[in-house]
């Protein structure tokens, strides 16, 4: 009889955890939600978190908060998030470049992946070469040319150091054999100012850092690195159309909670945020910014991250991108 009460007091413990479990999903969310993002306002990441918080705060009724909080290239969030009480309330806007390349790039980074619980996949963008109009090239083509021509003597933007403008620069300058300057920034509006003002002349970034000023032509769109020509940018050939084939380049946005959040309430979240970017609105916001909303959930999110911090690993390696 003695060696089975401890069992059985075992068994009530974890009968009472999961139901307090059960509970605490059940009325979740009570309070407002924040979502942390690791850039500065403006920008794919910025855009991605600013379109879910209204949809989102719709479907739960509660007020969803966006603390932008860059540096450390995306560092002071992730390691802020990994530090928060795992109830559901504080979650991570991650970009995909940070998630997967921060890992590859840096020894001794203040957070790992297995500090985070993946939630959804919520966002998505092909990046788009933009150029400065005193690059005197019309096309894709005549800009690879321009390069080979004028070996270092063209800059460009990046979001920081192992961004995925960064990465993807590097990628697009090994697959045709150039060289230009690489100039880091703290973010895309910083990158975007230099770009406009011709300090920088070379700015491979999502549609929503520079659509606008590719349609009234304050730089020249080249090309667009995906399957398909962007919605927002008609006119723009895809980087296949344009001569080079196989130069893709794709940034996501996903939802992560930190780790140990009880799986109830990740299994409840990941619902509300599905429904909220099926919101007629939310589109229509989205296809305003340039994003294009696809929603993936818990466990296809977290076979992404592993699949493409394998590429990324690669990538890095054979660029030979180095922390800063």
């Amino acid at each position: 009889m003695n060696l089975k009460l401890p069992l059985k007091r075992s068994s009530l413990a974890l009968l009472l955890v999961a139901a307090a479990t059960w509970s605490l999903a059940q009325t979740y969310p009570s309070k407002p939600i924040t979502l942390v993002v690791p850039n500065p306002p403006g920008g794919f990441v910025d855009a991605s978190a600013r379109i879910l918080s209204d949809s989102l705060a719709k479907v739960t009724s509660q007020s969803v908060v966006v603390d932008n909080r860059g540096g450390g290239s995306g560092n002071v969030a992730y390691q802020a998030v990994a530090r928060a009480n795992p109830d559901g309330y504080t979650l991570l806007n991650s970009y995909s470049a940070y998630h997967v390349g921060n890992p590859n790039l840096t020894p001794n980074l203040p957070w790992a992946q297995k500090d985070f619980v993946p939630v959804a996949l919520i966002t998505i963008a092909t990046n788009v070469i933009a150029v400065h109009p005193s690059i005197p090239a019309k096309n894709l083509g005549e800009f690879i040319s321009y390069l080979k021509a004028n070996p270092g003597k063209v800059s460009y933007a990046s979001q920081g150091n192992g961004s995925l403008s960064h990465i993807g620069t590097e990628m697009f300058k090994l697959q045709t054999q150039t060289s230009m300057v690489h100039i880091p920034y703290r973010g895309s509006g910083p990158a975007l100012q230099d770009v406009l003002s011709g300090q920088v002349q070379v700015f491979i970034t999502t549609p929503p850092s520079v659509m606008g000023q590719v349609q009234v032509g304050k730089l020249n769109g080249l090309a667009v690195a995906g399957k398909v020509r962007h919605p927002g940018l008609p006119n723009v050939p895809t980087t296949a159309e344009a001569g080079l084939k196989g130069f893709e380049l794709e940034a996501w946005v996903g939802i992560f909670a930190p780790a140990n959040t009880p799986p109830d309430i990740v299994a409840k979240l990941s619902g509300q945020i599905k429904a909220a970017l099926e919101l007629p609105e939310t589109k229509t916001r989205a296809d305003g910014a340039g994003v294009e909303l696809r929603y993936l959930a818990p466990a296809a999110l977290d076979a992404l991250v592993k699949k493409d911090t394998e590429f990324w690993a690669k990538t890095i390696k054979s660029a030979g991108i180095k922390p800063e």
